[in-house]
């Protein structure tokens, strides 16, 4: 990881250099792209807020990702047999750059230098979106609700790097990005509080263990 690399200052040089992007605004709720087809596309989030949903074959709402300014999502971040179930939906007004893969290793008609630079930092460009892929598939592998709402409560005090921080999600949408049921999931928070491993007002936590 190289710690000079200023991601959003990299992003907004590049919103500036090429065009071969494309950057659109979408209102709250809308969708923004769909896993349809293997474009190879890559997205960015300029402002606001999206969801990366999926949902069953009997219409059960799964959140796979949560995006906010800066993060980077896309189809090239998932298999080929990724079908039409996934979506991306504004979860706030938000605007969003979009490019494709396969233009990165072509200069855009500016023959612009800074093509050289993107490749060049694709990595650092990427590294959030693998650590977060990661940080997802060890919460999903624990056994338990507990251990889910323990383990995801623990990564958003460590990205605020406080005790006490806002949940990005109603209890609803957290019940859908844990992957458990929400009354269940209601009765596990319950029983934290009352035991004392965290304290809850509203959308509000703070761990106390």
């Amino acid at each position: 990881m190289d710690a000079n690399f200023d991601k959003e200052l990299f992003i907004e040089k590049f919103k500036n250099s090429c065009n071969r992007i494309q950057i659109k605004n979408f209102k709250k709720n809308e969708i923004v792209t769909t896993y349809i087809e293997k474009r190879n596309q890559i997205c960015i989030v300029l402002s606001g807020e999206v969801d990366l949903i999926r949902y069953d074959s009997n219409g059960n709402k799964t959140i796979i990702g949560h995006f906010v300014v800066s993060d980077v999502f896309g189809e090239v971040f998932y298999p080929a047999n990724t079908n039409n179930e996934l979506f991306v939906i504004a979860r706030k007004n938000s605007e969003v750059l979009f490019f494709t893969y396969d233009t990165l290793f072509t200069k855009c008609r500016r023959n612009c230098d800074f093509h050289k630079e993107l490749t060049s930092n694709l990595t650092e460009l990427f590294l959030d979106q693998i650590i977060n892929l990661n940080l997802r598939i060890e919460l999903l592998t624990k056994r338990t609700i507990r251990e889910k709402i323990l383990s995801y409560f623990d990564i958003l005090s460590k990205r605020s790097i406080r005790r006490s921080f806002t949940l990005p999600f109603s209890y609803t949408d957290l019940a859908d990005f844990l992957s458990v049921d929400r009354s269940a999931m209601m009765r596990e928070l319950k029983l934290l509080v009352d035991e004392g491993f965290i304290k809850k007002h509203g959308n509000r936590i703070t761990l106390t263990f």
